[in-house]
């Protein structure tokens, strides 16, 4: 486990597939997503599967909230396509249950994954992509530290309409500077 303020990331069990399913399977959960078709349970499980496959680093955490000393799964997050020579990783993380949307948990697990990206695996530098029809995020992502780096002008397509990838990246230096607490 790795615990923040009110808050704790862990690995993902099969117990927590079904929920994965539900929050991906809600059009509003999936918009700020790569994903954008539903999925089902089946699904789910060989994503699972392959994913046990990949090195440990890369393995997606559960975000749970510590709600009346009860521990609440509320989304996951983790970082993937790590650059070992190069010291780079890209973040994900989706916040599936609305009812904690806007409450400060995604700045909270992204802080805590910075923590964890260049406290314990010694990484120089963490980046993500958001799509700018996305604009809550990008805000989260500024108030955890990440500056935008760049622009991949009309890569997403969504309902209709094409739109700019942000690219935002932080450095280990700017993360010892700023705000290290989850």
């Amino acid at each position: 486990m790795i615990y923040g303020d009110g808050i704790r990331l862990r690995a993902i069990d099969k117990d927590d597939l079904p929920l994965f399913v539900e929050w991906l399977n809600d059009p509003e959960v999936r918009h700020g997503l790569m994903i954008y078709l539903p999925l089902s349970q089946t699904e789910e499980e060989q994503w699972f599967d392959a994913m046990l496959k990949r090195p440990q680093e890369e393995h997606p955490l559960v975000i749970e909230v510590n709600d009346q000393e009860q521990w609440i799964p509320v989304g996951d997050c983790g970082l993937f396509g790590i650059n070992w020579r190069v010291r780079s990783a890209e973040v994900g993380i989706v916040i599936g249950d609305k009812s904690r949307w806007n409450q400060g948990y995604g700045v909270k697990a992204v802080r805590l994954l910075l923590q964890h990206g260049f406290g314990t695996l010694n990484l120089n530098r963490i980046f993500l992509r958001v799509y700018e029809n996305n604009p809550r995020a990008v805000r989260s992502y500024e108030k955890a530290g990440f500056v935008q780096e760049g622009c991949m002008r009309q890569a997403h397509y969504q309902d209709g309409q094409y739109f700019d990838v942000i690219l935002m990246s932080v450095l280990r230096q700017e993360w010892k500077k700023g705000g290290r607490n989850g």
